[in-house]
């Protein structure tokens, strides 16, 4: 090579060959000889000053931290029995970190040479820089077996949970790991069959009771058929990548990028940014960062990992654990945005006016580094005038301009009118032995908002790129509701007092209208829950029906691809519409697009359910310890068998059987979602304030029973239901209109004294 390199290829180098970065290494690679290498000299010091390398004796690297999930090699014990380990991928500068291994009891022997997937934690003022926990051996993949320990006079035997499974594996004596008889287990295979002809396994933990809380999730995984258990084959391909490189790819590093998301956040995937735009025909504007991880550099079409994350479709998350849709190696090291680690990223630049209007955008392929990982805590926090010491610094440069252009974005929603919603959502606090300690209710900050405008703008601006180049994606689709629970929604608002305009094309501002009208009264979460239930489920879709719920016309899902596989393929679609390699979409993926869709509609109702489900679980091993106690709620279903009532203080629902209610027939009437005594003519209807009386909470199958003690401030009459044969409907009908009489009668009261 005769000419001086770029220092784009000087950097590319560096990050792809770390063990060899000395000068006459860079050299050598580059054909430089003689005269030539004062100039690539000066080009390096060049960069050292300007902090893209720092220089070690006679080598230069990447200034890196180790993110906090590594590949280590093990070492041998020292003299006092302590197991540490060396990085395989340090590039940092100064001396290479010293990580102390912590094992824990069930964790697998490990020996010098061994090699681990490990979770790393800075130590600062210690005499090593990071602890680290195993998550797993690089090249073993023991078989995971969840169910019942039976005691034996030696060892034991684990009895499986799942449904149909009739396969029993012997514990050995010494591998039992203190479990007692009907304990919940979690298991490895750990050997050959023994003599009864059974696997061996080995207790790895314990999740005592199997109706405990602890175990509830894995119940659920395990009942819905989640894939939690990652193929050898696929396990082996993840930890066979390396991090990529700057070949090919916009080198973003200097750009202040940072990712905010939860404060038990497992995994980074989008990285944001705001800047002025300085335009003189944009006054006013600005001008968005969206990166996230490029997930597709990894999982090629075809690969194994590419198979599994199909057939997963997502990442499905619980209270206590996660699983995900890639291994650690990927999902929460090579494809997460840590701070200070460069990732490779599909990054879109987009402008908007002072309006919020988008006026252009356009994507790259990219290599970032995250100038810090916030929490939306943190960042509202430093927003509301009380930052930490780190927000303090980013404040003006980041900060203030990432909340200057929401401002403009929120302008932009205000005119679209997307559904506003307001459901809370529930967060279900855990300790360390996995008992439900609290049920909160989750803060809507402005922190979360910000991230949710700017991930919806490039989500539309994904879309419509690959739309404009004719592309095929997958879309996320969300239609209108359908006239039958339209209908329904309307009963409910009529019986609130309120109004939805009918004989007109609905549109998210009629509906965010009436949500309007009930903001602030009694009927205010019954209009939520009904309008939320009168919408249908959203879905991926080859073809584009547009988003209802968002009033957008063209949508796709692109901001997750961690933890979801349509975002994979639409950023397959943007490699392929842009050229930028040969890892965009595949043959096989564009055959199978509709196949594909309804995969992963299917996964994700799945998760759903399982995420449900569990949360029922926990929910009724909570209110376990509170059965006779009175707690106020709302009606928030009807059925022919019974109300259900939501709780005010946890959000869960109670079912009150129809038996119950009284000594009296109710009568179901679907139509206006109403039960109406018989005899008495009470009407209980959808919203009505009631005290509920805890009867049963049973965490098996997460159902709590209850019975009502007032409503709408009434007493209710006590003892069963008459059941033993139907009254005629008259009775009813007399019931209603002496009521419709009554009603008349204080309307008239009511005018006249006015």
């Amino acid at each position: 090579m005769n000419r001086l390199p770029s220092r784009e290829e000087v950097l590319q180098w560096i990050s792809d060959n770390p063990t060899q970065t000395a000068k006459r290494d860079i050299a050598r690679a580059f054909g430089i000889k003689g005269a030539a290498r004062i100039d690539l000299k000066r080009l390096l010091r060049e960069l050292e000053d300007e902090g893209h390398l720092q220089k070690k004796r006679k080598t230069y690297r990447d200034p890196d931290r180790l993110p906090p999930v590594s590949v280590l090699s093990v070492l041998p014990p020292d003299a006092d029995g302590d197991l540490w380990a060396r990085p395989l991928e340090w590039h940092g500068d100064g001396e290479e970190p010293k990580v102390l291994i912590l094992p824990r009891e069930s964790d697998a022997a490990m020996g010098a040479g061994d090699r681990i997937l490990a979770k790393l934690t800075a130590t600062p003022g210690e005499e090593h820089d990071y602890t680290a926990r195993l998550i797993r051996k690089i090249g073993t993949n023991p078989l995971r077996i969840l169910g019942i320990f039976k005691k034996a006079s030696e060892g034991g035997r684990i009895v499986p949970i799942d449904k149909g499974v009739d396969k029993q594996w012997i514990v050995p004596e010494g591998a039992e790991h203190g479990a007692k008889d009907g304990e919940l287990v979690e298991a490895e295979q750990s050997g050959p069959k023994g003599r009864l002809g059974l696997p061996k396994a080995r207790v790895m933990s314990r999740l005592g009771d199997p109706t405990a809380p602890r175990a509830v999730s894995l119940i659920a995984i395990h009942q819905h058929g989640i894939p939690d258990h990652f193929p050898d084959a696929v396990l082996a391909e993840a930890d066979g990548k390396k991090p990529a490189g700057l070949k090919g790819r916009t080198d973003l590093r200097e750009l202040p990028l940072i990712t905010i998301d939860p404060s038990d956040a497992r995994d980074h995937d989008d990285a944001v940014l705001a800047q002025p735009d300085d335009a003189p025909d944009n006054e006013g504007g600005h001008i968005l960062w969206v990166a996230i991880a490029d997930v597709a550099h990894y999982v090629t079409p075809g690969s194994e990992l590419d198979r599994e994350a199909r057939k997963r479709g997502n990442s499905t998350y619980f209270p206590d654990r996660v699983v995900p849709m890639l291994p650690d190696r990927l999902s929460g090291d090579l494809c997460s945005l840590h701070e200070g680690v460069p990732r490779a990223v599909i990054a879109v630049r987009i402008r908007i006016d002072a309006n919020g209007e988008k006026i252009g955008h356009r994507f790259e392929r990219a290599l970032m580094r995250s100038a810090a990982s916030m929490s939306y805590e943190e960042a509202q926090s430093a927003i509301d005038g009380q930052p930490t010491d780190r927000a303090a610094t980013l404040l003006d440069p980041v900060l203030r301009p990432l909340w200057a252009a929401y401002g403009a974005l929120k302008k932009a929603r205000e005119r679209r009118q997307p559904l506003e919603l307001d459901l809370p959502e529930r967060r279900i606090e855990l300790n360390e032995m996995g008992q439900v300690t609290s049920i909160s209710f989750k803060d809507r900050l402005d922190a979360h908002r910000l991230i949710e405008e700017f991930m919806v703008l490039a989500n539309v601006c994904a879309a419509e790129t690959l739309i404009a180049k004719r592309q095929p994606l997958l879309f996320r689709v969300h239609e209108e509701p359908n006239p039958d629970k339209l209908d329904a929604l309307r009963e409910v608002v009529k019986g609130s007092g309120l109004t939805l305009a009918k004989g007109q094309v609905l549109k998210t501002a009629h509906l965010n209208q009436l949500l309007a009208q009930a903001e602030g009264t009694e009927q205010d979460e019954l209009i939520n829950l009904a309008t939320l239930r009168s919408m249908t489920q959203a879905y991926y879709n080859a073809e584009n029906f547009g988003h209802f719920g968002l009033a957008l016309r063209d949508y796709a899902h692109f901001t997750s691809p961690i933890r979801r596989y349509s975002d994979l393929i639409v950023h397959r679609g943007l490699i392929s519409a842009h050229g930028w390699g040969k890892d965009g979409l595949s043959d096989t993926d564009l055959e199978r697009l509709d196949e594909t869709a309804k995969q992963i509609s299917d996964t994700e109702r799945r998760s759903m359910l399982a995420e449900r489900d569990t949360t029922d679980r926990y929910l009724a091993a909570f209110m376990s310890d509170r059965i006779g106690v009175e707690l106020p709620g709302r009606i928030s279903g009807i059925a022919r068998f019974g109300v259900f009532v939501k709780l005010d203080e946890t959000g869960a629902d109670a079912l009150v059987p129809i038996r119950s209610l009284g000594n009296e027939f109710f009568h179901f009437d679907a139509e206006s979602q109403t039960l109406m005594g018989s005899d008495s003519g009470r009407v209980i209807g959808l919203g009505q304030r009631v005290t509920a009386r805890l009867v049963e909470a049973a965490p098996i199958s997460g159902g709590l029973i209850a019975e009502l003690v007032e409503i709408d401030g009434a007493t209710m009459p006590r003892g069963p239901s008459r059941r033993p044969g139907k009254p005629p409907r008259r009775k009813a009908g007399i019931a209603k209109k002496k009521n419709a009489v009554k009603a008349k009668k204080e309307k008239r009261k009511v005018t006249r004294k006015r």
